[in-house]
């Protein structure tokens, strides 16, 4: 029977309340008392010199309250890189400044030139249209190979070439994987390329500013996954504000997905136009301008070797990725092709040899950073494709090959630098078996044919790294910040418990699945728990939600704050049962005495904390409230194994899903409905990128797929009814709920799923086809079959 509640059962969520009845908070809802609007002036050229900017019509213009152009931020910091990657040779990245606005030059579609600040929109739109700016066009660079040929135009004139760093990892391991390869029985190649993809949450970016002049304080209100971080940067590194003196406020956020981790220009701006206006300013993108704005994700190009001996086991593997940076480094964007996809390429298996080679690359396109997966979908594509495309080519089971060389015995170290604690592949491999009934795939695939269509079964095992770790660690391989979280845990007289976290929700669910484990932990009702989260001024310092690391870090951070709240109970329930300490135990909201009848209620505890007439005070501090810090040892690695049957139309080269199982172990499982919810989510996306979405440039650097005119987001009939499975845990061994990540793995596991499902389908119609790149529309399957 299922729970009623805490760890382990499907509590509704409690936050879709307000969500559903439209009381939800979020910025764009923020109107401040006397606000005035900006609108960007963004580049309409990829690439050129800025030459004058004339806005003396536009300042005469009605409602203009302050034009302003790059020339008023020179003395202001540039939008700061989170993560430095030092090269293969021991060199670091080059780093280009990042100016709020354009400056000298402009270096991508939609970079922010002058922003126009007046009562209205509608007059900042009109001013910033009478704004001239004239520039001199320069050639652009789009595609990544051509960016590093000596002959390309510089994307910045201050650096030596277009790329940013040339890494390789382990490159103890080159000559060894390389000598492999010569030694190999079989090598199976491939080159396939990552498509670009442009998150869109359901809500744009919003930001608001605020200054009080009588106080010196700046508010930032804004669309952000990590107040905390925006706070640091922003304050530290670009308008060299106290953080004392700053004040961020992520309120509701309607989706991220990783692009909204990062410090933009537009929150910068605001910030500083408040004071320099004297009045809030505040700035609402159009679905148009996140398109150019917001960063954008993956755009990988790479070839990917996998060496076998004559029994079919792994031997070596190496890749060779571009990835692109766009024009300007986002927050951590170095990061995600090094580090987070990097450490991930031994996958699932016990490839005893690994060289990972990645070249970034600046273009004149939106910057790339993390979106959900952040490195570990590129790799898992990789890996999942080579792998499908080497049983075919060696005329074996793709479902064989995998179980042959899957890991199974824990913990492992892989050769690139990571350490699983647990996992059981062969666990969820069978699981995937049963629940996606693949023994009866044939009879399906006939039922196809018999209809005319093409049917396709495709495989896919991954293993993600979540939760990144530790602060020590990191730190040695470029990150700029700390990766711990935090909790502060406050216990009201009455009984009831305010958890002020670091972490962020912006659709993870924490207001309901952080009260579950509380309530599990003292034995109380979870109404009788609020979590707070989102503002630097009531929260302890964390930072933030992305990686899926929220329960991983910031839960690990809430039990360890409560469990110093019932330690210190424990303390004045002994008092109060006059009892030793040792032998109180707390179960089901009471403390008792071991081994006797006496007990004292959680509620009465709670208030002779702040009422302590029955304990000495010099033994103990009045009031009941705690704060911890969890800075994890190591990531948490949940795995899975999925199957996505496909049919394809011959005739239109259309591809429809038919079947999608996804079974995963993510460990202990708290809230299993949200969970479930969460590899939904991650599923569609993932099956968008395998299917419909693209963003695209042409040669001239222009957006191609601006809109939902021209990017195509997967809706309702795009996907099918998905059968989903957590069943298969095995609990992280370093955490103390014994949980890993979920909200990635559905767009980890499935593009690679897709791909493998459709190229399945056209062998089984005769054709010859080992790879088409994503998107697989009907026009790339149909120019495939023929």
């Amino acid at each position: 029977m299922p729970k009623d509640g805490g760890i382990g059962a499907s509590s509704k969520r409690r936050e879709d309340i307000r969500f559903l009845t439209g009381e939800g908070n979020y910025t764009d809802d923020i109107n401040l008392r006397g606000q005035a609007h900006v609108f960007f002036l963004r580049s309409d050229i990829a690439h050129g010199t800025i030459t004058a900017i004339d806005t003396s019509a536009a300042e005469s213009m009605d409602g203009v309250v302050k034009i302003f152009t790059g020339a008023d931020f020179e003395a202001v910091g540039g939008m700061p890189c989170g993560w430095q990657v030092t090269d293969k040779h021991g060199e670091p990245m080059q780093e280009p400044r990042h100016p709020i606005l354009a400056h000298g030059k402009v270096r991508h579609v939609g970079e922010p030139i002058a922003a126009v600040v007046a009562e209205t929109l509608e007059q900042a739109r009109d001013a910033a249209e009478a704004i001239v700016v004239d520039i001199d066009d320069l050639p652009a660079v789009v595609d990544m190979k051509a960016a590093v040929e000596s002959s390309a135009p510089k994307v910045h004139d201050d650096l030596t070439s277009n790329l940013c760093y040339d890494w390789g990892f382990v490159e103890e391991n080159k000559a060894a994987t390389d000598a492999a390869f010569e030694a190999a029985a079989h090598v199976t190649t491939l080159e396939l390329v990552n498509n670009r993809l442009v998150a869109n949450p359901m809500e744009p970016r919003v930001a608001v500013g605020d200054f009080a002049r009588g106080t010196g304080d700046h508010t930032l209100y804004t669309t952000s996954q990590n107040p905390h971080v925006i706070r640091l940067l922003m304050g530290a590194f670009v308008l060299g504000i106290p953080e004392h003196k700053l004040r961020v406020v992520a309120p509701d956020v309607g989706g991220g997905f990783g692009t909204k981790i990062f410090h933009y220009q537009e929150e910068a701006f605001v910030t500083f136009a408040a004071k320099a206006c004297n009045r809030p300013v505040k700035w609402t993108s159009s679905r148009s301008e996140a398109f150019m704005s917001d960063a954008h994700g993956r755009d990988h190009v790479t070839k990917i070797e996998l060496a076998l001996d004559g029994d079919n086991n792994f031997t070596a593997l190496r890749t060779d990725t571009y990835a692109n940076m766009g024009a300007y480094l986002s927050t951590f964007a170095p990061s995600v092709p090094t580090w987070l996809h990097g450490t991930l390429m031994a996958g699932n298996y016990k490839t005893p040899l690994i060289y990972v080679n990645v070249k970034a690359v600046f273009t004149n396109t939106v910057p790339v950073d993390a979106y959900r997966g952040a490195g570990r979908p590129e790799a898992t594509f990789q890996l999942e494709r080579v792998i499908d495309k080497a049983a075919r080519e060696l005329g074996v089971d793709p479902i064989a090959l995998r179980r042959q060389n899957f890991i199974t015995e824990f913990p492992y170290a892989t050769p690139v630098a990571v350490e699983y604690d647990t996992g059981d592949y062969v666990a969820t491999m069978d699981k995937l078996e049963e629940m996606g009934d693949l023994s009866g795939f044939a009879a399906r695939r006939a039922a196809s044919e018999a209809k005319g269509k093409w049917r396709g079964l495709g495989i896919n095992c991954y293993i993600e790294a979540c939760g990144i770790a530790p602060s020590n660690l990191v730190g040695q391989l470029g990150a700029r910040a700390g990766l711990y979280e935090s909790a502060t845990v406050r216990v009201n007289a009455t009984g009831g418990l305010v958890v002020m976290t670091g972490s962020h929700s912006h659709g993870q669910g924490h207001e309901t699945v952080f009260p579950q484990v509380i309530a599990e932990m003292i034995g109380i009702d979870e109404s009788m728990i609020e979590v707070v989260h989102g503002d630097t001024a009531n929260t302890p310092m964390g930072m933030g939600t992305y990686g899926s690391r929220s329960l991983a870090v910031g839960g690990s951070a809430m039990v360890r704050a409560t469990e110093k709240i019932i330690a210190k109970a424990k303390k004045i329930a002994s008092h109060l049962l006059e009892a030793s300490e040792s032998d109180i135990e707390l179960k089901d909201g009471a403390f008792s005495v071991a081994g006797t009848d006496k007990s004292v209620a959680w509620g009465d505890v709670t208030l002779a904390a702040y009422v302590p007439h029955n304990y000495p005070l010099e033994e103990m501090e009045p009031g009941l409230e705690e704060t911890a810090f969890y800075d994890p040892s190591n990531f948490t690695y949940p795995s899975g194994a999925y199957a996505c049957e496909v049919e394809v139309d011959p005739d239109t080269g259309k591809v429809t899903i038919e079947r999608f199982t996804a079974v995963d172990d993510f460990g202990n499982v708290v809230n299993p409905m949200i969970v479930s919810g969460q590899v939904h989510g991650g599923l569609a996306q993932g099956i968008g990128q395998a299917l419909l979405e693209n963003c695209s440039y042409d040669e001239n650097g222009q957006l191609l797929s601006a809109s939902y005119m021209d990017y195509a987001m997967p809706r309702a009939d795009d996907v099918p009814f998905y059968a989903v499975d957590h069943s298969c845990q095995t609990p992280c061994t370093h955490n103390p709920l014994g949980v890993k990540g979920c909200g990635e793995a559905g767009a980890i596991g499935s593009p690679p799923s897709v791909v493998n499902a459709v190229v399945d389908a056209l062998q089984s119609g005769g054709k010859d086809v080992t790879h088409i790149d994503m998107p697989l529309t009907p026009s790339r399957v149909w120019d495939a079959m023929q």
